[in-house]
């Protein structure tokens, strides 16, 4: 059913004409697209639309520089392009991310705003396609095949080195904190989900603060991949109808613009063909949810009770409860940032799926593959910075549950091992348990390490290094 427009105005291409909502600044392109597509609720994403801006903006530039555009039209462009970087003209990109494969649609709905928008500014009305045309001007030596994968790495750098990398910093930062703050608080460690040796507290955060630094490193090895620029290579990388001097010219302004060290892609058939660099760059975000999914559900396990559980950290209160049960504290920030380590996993499927769709010179799967990047990018910083802020820095040791559930631990006597043997360390222990006695009574009552040496060989803050056992008294 076609869509009922209010006040429109007419706009003809080379497939005749058309009405657009007046007050809008797209064109025929965008019109029977958004038409055409109305397939979910799903739109780019403002970090994309902000890269579209930013590189119609150094296009332009690049082409006045070369001598493919007038200055007055350039400098239209330029502005126009501006007010899209900066966010003004979201409204005015409507399509869905289901689209054509390419991107078409979006790099059609952008030179159309930003041609509607630059004859604006030079005193001619919307729909005029004079004296700046959509694709002779806005377009001049692109075409979409390498102008959206253009985006999709500029948008992908920004997300990571502006947003993500800084978010699991802070993230860090915060865990790294409490293992300086806990390194002496000695604890039960557990392996299988049951009692193991002792350790500090600070060793366990120390390995959360570990995993997210190892993360970070990742998704910095992939920047270098990222930042190979396809532009220049127009329809199938061969660069046709662009000055030779383009692509160069170009990702010397995007660099500049950008702050990141864009270069040209030596070989564009790959950098649109294929899209492997995203690949990698979702797969090393699914390793960042692999290890938050942890530190969250580790977090919480330790956190669990107040009384019927481990009880070990005092989740905080965040002014959250129950429907029905008054005053219950759950661990809201760890549900939070498992779902986005669910979705970030489940994102990274879609983008093996379509990396996988690189058929000949060109991959068709560009518009979803770059929405799931995107959105994995901004949900795992999102989910950082309130997992830091929110959970981390107002957690609190119970350190008389802590004391309490270390002493009761029959794996201490894994102490006794270099002492006396694993044979009698293991009778202590089974003894323990079965009569219910400490392990200080098992090991007097068996014979085998007076109340004395025990207390000499058992000492847990000393068990948490190596070697710690086999120094000392005795």
């Amino acid at each position: 059913m076609e869509e009922t427009l209010g006040a429109t105005r007419t706009e003809t291409d080379s497939l005749g004409s058309i009405e657009i909502p007046a007050d809008r600044y797209w064109g025929p392109q965008t019109e029977r697209a958004r038409r055409l597509f109305r397939i979910g609720t799903e739109r780019l994403p403002p970090g994309l639309i902000r890269a579209v801006g930013l590189h119609k903006w150094a296009c332009a530039e690049a082409n006045e520089r070369l001598g493919e555009l007038p200055p007055e039209i350039a400098r239209a462009i330029r502005e126009a392009a501006q007010e899209v970087a900066e966010g003004r003209r979201d409204e005015d990109f409507p399509l869905p991310v289901w689209q054509t494969g390419s991107g078409t649609q979006t790099n059609m709905n952008a030179n159309e705003v930003i041609a509607n928008r630059a004859n604006e500014l030079l005193g001619a009305p919307l729909g005029s396609r004079k004296p700046v045309h959509p694709n002779d001007h806005v377009n001049r030596g692109q075409s979409s095949n390498d102008n959206f994968p253009t985006i999709m790495h500029i948008a992908a750098a920004e997300a990571v080195e502006g947003r993500l990398v800084p978010a699991l910093g802070r993230l860090h930062a915060a865990l790294w904190k409490r293992s300086e703050e806990w390194a002496g608080i000695v604890k039960l460690g557990r392996t299988h989900l049951m009692d193991a040796v002792p350790m500090t507290l600070g060793q366990e955060f120390g390995a959360w603060a570990r995993q997210v630094e190892l993360g970070i490193e990742r998704l910095r090895a992939c920047l270098p991949r990222l930042l190979l620029l396809p532009q220049g290579g127009t329809a199938v990388g061969t660069g046709l109808n662009r000055h030779r001097d383009f692509d160069r010219v170009f990702c010397e302004i995007i660099a500049e613009r950008t702050g990141l060290a864009f270069r040209p892609n030596p070989n564009k058939f790959e950098g649109m063909a294929a899209h492997d660099a995203f690949v990698e760059l979702s797969g090393a975000m699914n390793v960042v949810a692999v290890s938050l999914n942890k530190v969250a559900n580790d977090i919480r396990l330790l956190g669990s009770g107040p009384r019927a559980g481990l009880a070990e950290l005092v989740i905080p209160s965040d002014g959250l409860s129950s429907s029905i049960m008054p005053g219950k504290t759950n661990p809201t920030q760890a549900e939070a940032l498992t779902m986005v380590c669910a979705q970030v996993m489940g994102n990274n499927v879609t983008v093996t799926i379509g990396g996988a769709q690189g058929h000949l010179e060109l991959n068709v799967f560009k518009p979803v593959i770059i929405h799931a990047v995107l959105q994995s990018a901004t949900l795992l910083a999102d989910a950082s910075e309130s997992f830091a802020h929110n959970m981390v820095e107002k957690l609190e040791p119970n350190r008389e549950r802590i004391a309490e559930n270390l002493a009761k631990s029959l794996m201490l006597v894994t102490a006794l091992n270099p002492r006396i043997g694993y044979d009698k360390a293991v009778a202590i222990g089974k003894k323990a348990l079965a009569e219910n006695l400490t392990l200080k009574e098992a090991a007097a009552r068996l014979g085998y390490v007076s109340p004395e040496e025990f207390d000499r060989w058992v000492r847990p803050e000393e068990m948490v290094e190596p070697g710690a056992t086999l120094e000392g008294g005795g």
